[in-house]
């Protein structure tokens, strides 16, 4: 059993910045890629941005030169550098692992750009 804790969501104007992060409360995260969902209102869960356990990344469009993704395997944790946030990346974003054995989920974070 996988338990992922987001933190720092918050409310930043447009132009902004936050960082996220997750703590993972196994070392198991470790060995397996992680990933930041998001999910607005009236819209589906998209994925962001993905890293593999030796530090590939992968972005979604979307945020493609604005977010960076990141993670500690020593520390368990991941985090989501947001800058040049635009009012469109409003949402619940979501730490996410899937160990082979069933998809983790955190319970989210709020961010909301708005000036």
């Amino acid at each position: 059993q996988v338990q992922l804790v987001e933190s720092g969501g918050g409310l930043v104007q447009p132009g902004g910045s936050l960082r996220l992060s997750c703590a993972a409360s196994s070392s198991i995260v470790r060995f397996f890629p992680m990933d930041w969902y998001r999910q607005a209102p009236g819209k589906q869960r998209e994925l962001v941005a993905s890293i593999t356990r030796g530090g590939d990344t992968n972005y979604a469009d979307s945020v493609k030169g604005r977010f960076t993704i990141s993670r500690d395997n020593a520390k368990n944790t991941l985090s989501l550098q947001m800058d040049s946030l635009k009012a469109e990346d409003t949402a619940v974003y979501y730490c996410s692992v899937e160990t082979g054995a069933r998809r983790y989920w955190g319970q989210g974070t709020q961010v909301a750009v708005s000036s």
